[in-house]
């Protein structure tokens, strides 16, 4: 078995001294842990027991607020399902902590780092219902529920017929919502269902072309104490660099708009051979307006692009467009 330095003397982790890793308790986000934890263990032929997995309350997983469908953004949008987490491992009760990367605000707190990527999965948006076959076959007038800024004004910009309801609640909360005919249909992330192994679910997977996703979506990623250099040695294998290129464009992209997971901003890049490929739009809440755009670029000037796509659309946006930021 390997050892890394991390001023003990003991290898590190071991049963009794288990690499600490903080989720939120989700069956999504335990999913994502797990899914962590077993590529630990495969990397460094490590046993479970090396591993414990550590449940964090958020704000964003407050009952009370996913009971009373408040609108995340007047809760307040940043950090809603991180700062807690983050708080931990600050304090330095756990070692790692493992995220939706769509959740992710575009800076870490003082001390933090987020670094290492998993394989991402499938970035498209599912479209469910027990009624209708897409968006397209919605009859008018009926109600889409949805707790996504993004998905909201991308649908009311497509489709200004529809009438979308606040859908709070992590996916089986959603799903529940939607047998009980609060809604029509209503969307998820592919990626989540694929990981709970139930993308059987969805109708079907909405392409880029019709539906952006969100910044990051369908990406893991692990944070870490900066000063912790035996847990950054463990996470060294676990990082899927063609992921991280992407990630590193579009949350560039989104940190321009100075943007978070609960704003109307879309963008996906793509690797085509040496370049990046990055797509990105804004929107006003309400659908009424949408402005898009795309750029190319070498693989390692990702971030630039994104940054320069996004002081496009900055100078391209109207008075006022940003007022809901």
């Amino acid at each position: 078995m390997r050892r890394y330095s991390n001023g003990m003397t003991q290898t590190y982790p071991t049963p009794d001294r288990p690499l600490k890793i903080g989720t939120r308790g989700s069956p999504l986000a335990l999913a994502q842990a797990h899914e962590t934890r077993q590529r630990l263990m495969a990397a460094h032929d490590l046993p479970e027991a090396a591993f414990e997995i550590m449940v964090i309350k958020t704000t964003g997983d407050d009952r009370t607020l996913i009971d009373a469908d408040r609108p995340l953004k007047e809760i307040g949008n940043k950090g809603l399902f991180t700062k807690e987490i983050e708080e931990a491992m600050v304090a330095g009760r756990i070692d790692i902590a493992v995220h939706s990367m769509k959740d992710m605000p575009t800076e870490q707190p003082d001390g933090l780092t987020l670094g290492c990527s998993l394989p991402r999965e499938d970035t498209r948006d599912a479209f469910i219902s027990p009624n209708a076959a897409g968006i397209a076959d919605l009859p008018a007038g009926a109600v889409v529920g949805s707790s996504s800024l993004r998905r909201r004004a991308q649908l009311l910009n497509k489709r200004p017929d529809l009438k979308v309801v606040e859908f709070r609640g992590n996916v089986q909360t959603r799903l529940k919502k939607l047998h009980d005919g609060v809604a029509d249909c209503t969307f998820l992330a592919m990626a989540g269902l694929r990981r709970l192994g139930m993308s059987d679910l969805a109708n079907g997977g909405i392409e880029p072309e019709d539906m952006l996703p969100a910044i990051a979506q369908g990406a893991i990623g692990i944070e870490w104490r900066l000063t912790d250099t035996a847990t950054a040695e463990l996470l060294v294998p676990l990082h899927d660099t063609p992921t991280g290129q992407r990630l590193d464009a579009e949350r560039a992209f989104l940190a321009g708009l100075d943007g978070s997971c609960e704003t109307p901003i879309a963008g996906l890049a793509l690797i085509e051979g040496d370049d990046i490929w990055l797509r990105g739009e804004i929107l006003r809440p309400d659908g009424s307006q949408k402005l898009s755009t795309e750029g190319r670029a070498l693989l390692a000037d990702g971030a630039a692009l994104g940054r320069e796509l996004a002081a496009e659309l900055r100078g391209r946006a109207p008075a006022g467009f940003f007022d809901w930021m």
